[in-house]
């Protein structure tokens, strides 16, 4: 496509969801309420691994509370995130297991016409357990020590396979002959790191409301980012025909995420309501959504060869993932680790070896990158050291060894493969650099006092969804339906879930480019399964790229069909007509070419054709992009370290974002904020902790005692400087790629390497809490 003169993309605007939330009045999954509606509640395990011998409802049943064990559900093995083609889709979750494998796994259920009357009924609920051994750490696990084995079978596909060692999967990924590349090596450097657990911390909990309806169908409302993936799973689990599941899109509070997958409460809604004959409602606390997901933890192993000039030869990875008691897709985490790390350098010769292990903690699944920010702190990290030991400032190094415009990249995996067309990486390193001051940055060794500063850059990039010139191992592609209304007003019915980051506010604003409408004359329509086309999921920063670039097929299908039918009406030739946005009217205008006195409205247009019978304006159609551009990003933080206590404080940071055209520019510098804020947590502050003696969070599940990030954390925010690459990326909508996972990727990078500026100390494993700063301060080094 043609880079076009924008009008209504790339500007400032109102959000038309935006009275709604700041008003209060936008309905989320737990606002839905419905006549007859019981509310439910859900009993969990104490253990982290046990047997479920027996379970008396009898009880709960006299206080006239409907039940739900695992003796009462299909007993289908599903895997929650569809995501992947089915031949490489792991399997081992059922509704309610009979064998529990982490503290806080649902057991049971219970609906009542209260929640109150519903917490009393759960309460009597009497489970018999045999507890089993358990272990918590990933290496053990394969040890298989104390016993403990989650899994003596799984299913991949449709194929049961047998469990060893507690290895969920593996996966070794070569490019190249990575020991000649070594041994041509003038340097080497190689190093240990681990990124450690983190709760998703998104504002809106899981929620799902399911109502029974009179055809023995069923209509859902639920957190997800997958309306249709939903759908299918339920069908699946229930045996009902997907015409008669109907999942609602609603709007979402966050997910980060962590609804990629269809939520475990989603699944035990729908059997309450089956079973009651009503409709149900079932939303987690806070406490019990901490115990439902987490961050991916992986520990790493790197090592990089390079010339004495920096020019990389080689690089090798070994990668342990702990991803607790269930395997959300932890094979394709595994292939993008892979990816993550083969695309940010040119590593002509390069190894891969990773393994997911399980264990008895909370089931860890995809947060704001899916492994990019846990790979770019070893990468980065380890770029830092060979820069240090080659002589070579940091920036330059990076900047003899990108992989940019031309080059090949791996956008989800290396089955998924495209080349770069666009890059803003030279631009945002030379800008950030003259933005922190870069020239003013001076040897660790060359401070003294109880307070230091340093500064530090890293880079990185996310995929732009999970395209490629042929479908690889993920599926891609959505869908799309625009309607010209008789008075000139267009609605767009999209799929597509917006996880609050604009992405509605993009598809209207690119439909009010294409057909020249305001864009209040836009209308973002209700929508659910039955009414959209299919769309796989709001995930891997495809929201823009691949659901608004359907949006764009489809608005182009509109814009050739209104100007068929003005022809008709002005006796013209299609080719020969033009349209413009006409502010005075507030409508679309068409007219011939060189003309513009003589225009129809685009309502006069829509309504002529009603009278005459032509019929509606309208296209409905899917879309895969065939392309998955990366958004670059880069990272330049300085770090203040009080040594006598050991608090990290960010001063000012430097971001910079390449997200081809910003459609939303405000919305993308609130990406880059929002993203250093969720790197200052990774880099600094949280942690999933286990109590090794019960399996339970250290929290306890509590927000109060899981320190996350507020803005007394993050610099002022004149400190913060934004910035976007003058980038067009020519397979986007308009020029757009993403930006929202890409904005943390490398901010705690740049936070670490700042810190070892600022102190001389390297830190390998994350959190860097005080505690851990002063033992590293004493020491004189990080373990």
């Amino acid at each position: 496509m043609e880079t076009r003169q924008l009008e209504v993309a790339g500007t400032r605007t109102r959000r038309k969801d935006g009275v709604a939330k700041v008003t209060g009045r936008e309905t989320f999954s737990s606002d839905v309420y419905l006549p007859g509606m019981m509310h439910a509640v859900v009993l969990r395990s104490p253990y982290p691994h046990a047997e479920v011998v027996d379970i008396d409802v009898s009880e709960a049943e006299r206080m006239g509370a409907v039940c739900l064990t695992p003796f009462d559900v299909p007993d289908i093995v599903y895997n929650e995130r569809t995501v992947s083609i089915p031949e490489k889709t792991y399997r081992d979750r059922t509704v309610l297991p009979k064998r529990v494998r982490h503290v806080g796994e649902a057991v049971a259920a219970v609906a009542h016409d209260t929640e109150e009357l519903a917490m009393q009924a759960v309460s009597k609920i009497k489970v018999q357990y045999k507890e089993l051994p358990y272990v918590l750490d990933a290496e053990e696990a394969m040890a298989e020590r104390h016993g403990a084995r989650l899994y003596d079978t799984v299913f991949l596909g449709e194929e049961s396979i047998q469990v060893k060692n507690n290895i969920a999967c593996e996966r070794s990924i070569a490019v190249g002959d990575v020991e000649d590349g070594f041994r041509r090596a003038d340097v080497t450097v190689e190093s240990e790191f681990e990124a450690q657990r983190m709760y998703h911390a998104q504002m809106e909990t899981k929620a799902a409301v399911c109502a029974p309806e009179p055809d023995g169908g069923i209509t859902v409302w639920t957190t997800t980012q997958t309306i249709h993936n939903v759908r299918q799973l339920l069908g699946q689990i229930f045996n009902l025909p997907l015409h008669k599941v109907n999942v609602k899109r609603i709007a979402l509070g966050g997910a980060f995420g962590s609804s990629i997958q269809m939520n475990s409460i989603t699944p035990i809604c729908v059997a309450l309501a089956l079973r009651a004959k009503r409709p149900v409602k079932l939303v987690t606390s806070r406490e019990e959504d901490m115990y439902d997901h987490v961050k991916y933890p992986v520990k790493f192993w790197l090592k990089f060869g390079a010339q004495k000039d920096g020019r990389l030869v080689a690089a090798h990875m070994k990668a342990l993932v702990d991803i607790g008691a269930h395997n959300i897709q932890a094979y394709p985490l595994l292939g993008c680790i892979a990816g993550w790390f083969a695309s940010l350098y040119k590593f002509p010769n390069l190894l891969f070896e990773g393994k997911a292990v399980y264990t008895n903690k909370v089931p860890a699944c995809a947060m704001q990158g899916y492994g990019n920010p846990q790979t770019n702190f070893a990468v980065e990290s380890l770029m830092d050291m060979l820069a240090e030991e080659l002589g070579i400032d940091p920036i330059q190094l990076r900047l003899m060894n990108y992989v940019g415009v031309g080059d090949e990249f791996w956008g989800q995996g290396p089955t998924v493969r495209s080349i770069i067309k666009s890059c803003g990486v030279e631009e945002m390193l030379s800008r950030g650099a003259a933005m922190i001051g870069w020239d003013r940055r001076v040897h660790p060794w060359q401070k003294s006092g109880d307070v230091v500063r340093g500064i530090g850059v890293a880079r990185g990039f996310h995929t732009s969804g999970t395209g490629g010139p042929r479908p690889g191992e993920v599926i891609d592609y959505s869908s799309a339906t625009i309607k010209v209304n008789e008075d000139g007003s267009v609605d767009l019915i999209t799929p597509v879930m917006d996880q609050g980051g604009g992405t509605w506010e993009a598809a209207a604003k690119v439909v009010a480019e294409v057909l020249k409408v305001p864009l209040d004359m836009v209308g973002i329509s209700p929508s659910d399964t039955r009414t959209t086309g299919y769309d796989v999921c709001t995930h891997a920063t495809r929201g823009v790229y691949c659901g608004v670039g359907a949006v764009l097929h489809v608005a182009e299908q509109v814009r050739q069909k209104i100007l068929e039918m003005a022809a008709r009406i002005l006796e013209q030739n299609p080719r020969d007509l033009s349209m413009e946005r006409n502010e005075e009217i507030g409508q679309a205008v068409i007219y011939p070419t060189g003309l513009p006195d003589k225009f129809i409205t685009l309502g006069e247009v829509a309504k002529t054709a009603q009278i005459k019978s032509w019929g509606t304006i309208a296209a409905t159609d899917s879309y895969r992009q065939k392309n998955c551009p990366p958004c670059f990003v880069t990272h330049f933080v300085e770090v203040e370290v009080e040594k006598k206590t050991g608090r990290v404080r960010i001063v000012r940071a430097a971001l910079l974002g390449d997200c081809g055209t910003p459609i939303n520019p405000d919305m993308v510098k609130g990406q880059l904020v929002g993203g250093l804020c969720r790197g200052l947590a990774f880099a600094l502050l949280e942690e999933t902790a286990y109590d090794k003696s019960t399996g339970r969070l250290v929290c306890g599940g509590y927000l109060t005692d899981y320190k996350l990030p507020t803005a007394c954390e993050m610099p002022a925010i004149d400190d913060i400087m934004v910035g976007f690459a003058n980038t067009y990326e020519p397979t986007g909508p308009l020029g757009a790629k993403g930006i929202g996972e890409a904005a943390l990727n490398s901010a705690a990078s740049a936070i670490v390497n700042a810190i070892y500026n600022a102190t001389g100390i390297r830190f390998k494993k994350l959190p860097v809490t005080p505690e851990r700063m002063l033992e590293a301060l004493r020491e004189g080094v990080a373990r």
